[in-house]
C-alpha cells in the first residue's frame, strides 16, 4: 500500500481463474486535490468504477485548451496516445486492468469501438450495471472484499464467453514475448494467415492493428527496461528492437508528448516512491 496525497493505493493480482484475462486490479482513496498524472499509452483495457468526486481527464485539442471530461464510471480500450487526469477532491474507485482478450471475453463486443475512446461501461455492459456493481463496493468493508466482489462479477460474464480467435491468441502472445519486435508481416508468417487477415482480426478482438499494438509494447519496454540495463539511450533504442535513436525519440514524441531521457526519468522516481513499472495502464502513472 502507497500513501500519497494523504490518500490510499493498493493492487491485487487477480485469482487462478482470472489470470489469463485480468493483468491487475487496482484501488485509490484520495483526501484532497492532487498533481495531474500522466497516463501512457499501454495495451491493456481499463475499467474504472469510483464513487465520490469523479474522475477529472485532460484531452489535449489541437490550436485550443484541453476539453475536460468527468467520469464516475469509465471503459478505456487500448490508447496510442497520453492522457492527463486525477481525481480533485474526495474519492475512492477500483480499476481493473484487462488484457485486450479478456476484455474482449468479458465485454462482448470488437474493440475497436473503445480504441483511443472513453465510454460508459452501461454503454457496453447494459443500463445500471456499474451502478450496481457499485453500491456492492460501497458496501464492502475492505479492500479485499472488493476484489472478490469485482471479479465475481467479472467471472459471471465470461462463464458463457466464447474464446478469442486462436490465431490472434498466438499473435498476441508472439508479440508480448518479444515486446513488438516483430513486424506485421513476419507475425503474419509465423500465424499462417495474411497480413489483412490478421489486421482485422486484431481490429476486432484486440482493437488496435499489429504495427500499432508492436509500437506501444516496443515503447513500455524501453521505458521500463532498470536504468542500467542500457549505458546509453542509443543502447536502449536497440535493445527493444527501434531503428535508431532517432526513431525511439520519435515515438516517445508520438506517443506520451515527452522524450526517452525525461519519461526514463519519470520512471526511475516511481520506482523510488515504491511503484515499479509494471503491465498497466495505471502502473504507467507519472507525476509530472
Amino acid at each position: 500500500m502507497e500513501s500519497r496525497n494523504r490518500g490510499e493505493y493498493v493492487e491485487r493480482r487477480p485469482s487462478r481463474r482470472l489470470r489469463a484475462q485480468v493483468v491487475m486490479y487496482r484501488g485509490h482513496r484520495t483526501t484532497g486535490p492532487g498533481p495531474l498524472r500522466l497516463t501512457l499509452p499501454s495495451a491493456t483495457v481499463t475499467l474504472i468504477l469510483g464513487w465520490g468526486d469523479p474522475l477529472h481527464l485532460f484531452h489535449e485539442t489541437r490550436g485550443g485548451p484541453a476539453m475536460r471530461t468527468t467520469w464516475h464510471a469509465m471503459l478505456a480500450g487500448l490508447h496510442a496516445s497520453s492522457i492527463r487526469g486525477g481525481y480533485p477532491g474526495v474519492a475512492e474507485a477500483i480499476e481493473v486492468e484487462f488484457t485486450p482478450l479478456g476484455a474482449y471475453m468479458c465485454l462482448g463486443l470488437p474493440l475497436h469501438h473503445l480504441s483511443d475512446d472513453h465510454v460508459h461501461p452501461d454503454a457496453v455492459l447494459g443500463t445500471g450495471w456499474s451502478a450496481r456493481l457499485t453500491e456492492q463496493l460501497v458496501a464492502a468493508p475492505d479492500w479485499e472484499r472488493r476484489w472478490a466482489v469485482v471479479e465475481n462479477a467479472l467471472a459471471l460474464r465470461m462463464v458463457d464467453a466464447p474464446p478469442p480467435s486462436p490465431v490472434v491468441a498466438e499473435a498476441w502472445s508472439r508479440l508480448r514475448a518479444c515486446h513488438g519486435r516483430l513486424s506485421a508481416k513476419d507475425l503474419a508468417a509465423a500465424t499462417g494467415r495474411g497480413t489483412r487477415r490478421l489486421q482485422m482480426l486484431f481490429r476486432e478482438q484486440i482493437g488496435l492493428p499489429p504495427q500499432s499494438v508492436s509500437r506501444i509494447l516496443r515503447f513500455q519496454r524501453a521505458l521500463t527496461l532498470p536504468p542500467d540495463a542500457c549505458r546509453t539511450m542509443a543502447d536502449r533504442a536497440a535493445a527493444c528492437g527501434y531503428h535508431d535513436q532517432a526513431h525511439m525519440n520519435r515515438d516517445f514524441r508520438d506517443l506520451a508528448g515527452l522524450t526517452p531521457t525525461q519519461l526514463c526519468l519519470l520512471a526511475d522516481g516511481a520506482v523510488s516512491r515504491g511503484r515499479p513499472p509494471a503491465e498497466g495502464r495505471l502502473a504507467n502513472v507519472f507525476e509530472p
